[in-house]
């Protein structure tokens, strides 16, 4: 199969990163809050530390696949599809005016490859960029021509957002900041055009829908139950849609929807910033979320309907129940200290990938937490994060597994 993830912690044989470009070193200070960045990583370190990431993966035999290189790949000897894909690019950016449209079209054509094409979209256009953009525009009046008439994407290395794997399928996202909404469209043409993919994907969500959706919220805990959280990122409307259209696909083995129902901040932004599942029995969590948590179960109802109950049951008993052992263990993040809890929740120490049970990828920083796993027989494999913590978004952030075991 293209896609096949039915475990959180299942041996990980293929997944898709992307590692950090130029699109990076766009980033000012004027643009931060808008482009959803608190501070500028250092490009070199920020490659180098997620090269170490990508070699530990190797390391552990997962095949590492690249955002950009399969969409250049899609794009490829096809100039049909590149000009398709450019208007779609175009379109999906919102705020680009006529009087410059078609400059901004030959820029972005103009690319000397698809591979080129690819990164131009991901790096931005700056307005001293465009060809024969002269005085009789406005905007070129106006502006400072060192600013953008296409943003920049910082947030892309974080492949984990934009779709998500679930079962043999995808749900492809409404993202929740209009800034990240051109993200969805690199997986959208690898999943639909792409030969690896294309007619051999159902999916379960597209950016058409009206509700928010990030697959930082989505967890597939067995082959027939995930976990999707009510957050920051993702509406209680979308999680109810998303479990209708799984349920109505008769291949599907999920017939069971947990909505965990998560403070909306920016420091719990999506449900696996606050719980990641480490081996069979074991989830690390951060402690402040256990007091406020709800948990809903959504199952399949009458003629196509979504029944919906809270339940009456404890995170442990749910997960539990839903990762079929008699008893789960929840490692606090931070190991119980509150000031260490919310330091290594602001850098991710809750967001660790499983490679397989027991063995999970971590920041090297988080090194209360990462002595707590290790302290519980858990194997951390720890990787460099000075630069690429900035971003907010740790391994499982960085991460979209395709295949696993």
């Amino acid at each position: 199969m293209s896609i096949n993830v039915r475990s959180e912690i299942r041996p990980l044989k293929k997944v898709l990163l992307q590692r950090p470009g130029n699109e990076l070193e766009q980033l000012v200070p004027s643009y931060l809050e808008q482009l959803l960045f608190d501070d500028i990583p250092y490009l070199r370190g920020a490659q180098a530390e997620h090269d170490a990431f990508a070699q530990t993966l190797r390391g552990q035999g997962v095949e590492v696949v690249y955002l950009s290189e399969l969409t250049a790949q899609t794009l490829a000897d096809d100039r049909a599809l590149q000009k398709q894909f450019v208007r779609d690019f175009i379109h999906r950016s919102g705020c680009v005016a006529d009087s410059y449209r078609d400059a901004l079209t030959e820029v972005l054509l103009a690319q000397p490859s698809a591979e080129a094409l690819v990164r131009k979209t991901m790096t931005g256009v700056r307005f001293d960029e465009l060809p024969q953009f002269g005085v009789s525009s406005l905007a070129a009046l106006r502006s400072d021509r060192t600013h953008f008439v296409l943003d920049p994407i910082p947030n892309l290395y974080f492949t984990r957002d934009p779709f998500a794997s679930i079962g043999r399928g995808v749900s492809l996202h409404h993202m929740y900041s209009f800034t990240r909404s051109r993200e969805t469209i690199y997986s959208d043409y690898i999943l639909h055009y792409h030969p690896d993919y294309a007619g051999k994907v159902p999916f379960y969500y597209t950016p058409d829908e009206p509700f928010t959706l990030e697959g930082g919220d989505i967890l597939n805990l067995s082959a027939d139950t995930i976990a999707v959280g009510i957050s920051q990122r993702t509406m209680p409307e979308a999680v109810e849609r998303l479990a209708q259209n799984i349920f109505k696909d008769e291949a599907s083995e999920i017939r069971r929807v947990l909505a965990f129902d998560i403070p909306s901040t920016r420091a719990f932004m999506h449900l696996d910033t606050v719980l990641t599942q480490i081996d069979v029995d074991k989830f690390l969590i951060h402690p402040n979320i256990l007091d406020s948590l709800y948990i809903y179960a959504l199952e399949p109802g009458k003629n196509g309907a979504v029944k919906a109950q809270r339940l009456d049951k404890t995170a442990e008993e749910a997960l539990a129940e839903a990762v079929g052992v008699d008893r789960v263990k929840l490692l606090r993040c931070g190991g119980g200290d509150q000031i260490a809890a919310q330091r290594e929740q602001w850098n991710d120490g809750s967001n660790t990938l499983c490679i397989r049970p027991g063995t999970v990828i971590a920041y090297d920083r988080n090194y209360v937490t990462n002595a707590l796993l290790e302290a519980e027989g858990v194997e951390v494999l720890k990787i460099p994060s000075g630069e690429l913590s900035r971003g907010r978004g740790g391994p499982r952030c960085m991460s979209m597994p395709l295949l696993r075991e």
